[in-house]
């Protein structure tokens, strides 16, 4: 397996997300590695006259709801990231630029018309992403059953 220096973990700040997040923080504390957590904003438009203008409270919300993102792990080296554009496309330029050794994404896990209508973020970075991608559709047994030890819930032996 190569070696893991850098994780980026997505968040839309969803449940899955979090199960997302717990699990990046368990990886990149056993691994040593950084943890880079990014959140990409979608960029709002507004009708205005004749012309668009942007809302930068959604912009503002969102950045303010990354910064007071608890990582769980002191001991994981974190960064946060934010950046506005398609979710995709911004994941996967991300990746890129920090040279990303794996991605953890959470899933919504839609399935038929849903998927098919709405397109799946997750799906997008896992057939084009640089590095392999971990996706986490449900949060574990124990880490919902212990929320306070949830980034000790993962035993080493699982991840190996």
């Amino acid at each position: 397996m190569a070696p893991i220096h850098t994780i980026l973990q997505p968040t839309d700040f969803s449940e899955r997300s979090d199960a997302a997040l717990h699990l990046a923080c368990a990886l990149a504390r056993d691994y040593g590695a950084r943890l880079v957590v990014l959140h990409v904003a979608v960029q709002p438009a507004v009708a205005f006259g004749e012309g668009f203008i942007t809302v930068d409270s959604e912009f503002r919300d969102a950045r303010e709801q990354l910064d007071e993102l608890p990582i769980p792990a002191d001991d994981v080296r974190a960064e946060r990231r934010f950046e506005t554009g398609d979710p995709a496309t911004e994941i996967l330029r991300v990746a890129d630029d920090i040279h990303a050794d794996l991605i953890v994404v959470g899933t919504h896990g839609r399935t038929g018309v849903s998927r098919l209508l709405m397109g799946s973020t997750a799906e997008q970075i896992v057939r084009q992403a640089p590095c392999p991608v971990l996706t986490v559709k449900m949060p574990m047994a124990e880490m919902v059953a212990a929320p306070d030890a949830r980034a000790e819930a993962i035993p080493h032996e699982v991840l190996a």
